[in-house]
């Protein structure tokens, strides 16, 4: 019953994972106290990176169906 219910969970939490649309990688410099960029060894100022989701905006060109 516990294997069940384990395997349960997983399958649950892997089908919610994956929410449908594009991810986006947004990089920004990291910055010191001071407000500088932090360099790395090999002198490029390093980067935070973060993976977001973009989703699709509707613009509203197309006129809404009405019924028939």
């Amino acid at each position: 019953m516990k294997k069940l219910l384990a395997l349960l969970i997983i399958a649950c939490l892997a089908s919610t994972a994956y929410a449908g649309g594009e991810t986006k990688q947004v990089c920004h410099d990291k910055l010191d106290k001071a407000g500088k960029p932090v360099k790395g060894k090999d002198g490029k100022p390093q980067q935070q990176c973060k993976n977001i989701k973009i989703h699709k905006k509707l613009d509203g060109a197309e006129a809404v169906p009405t019924k028939k």
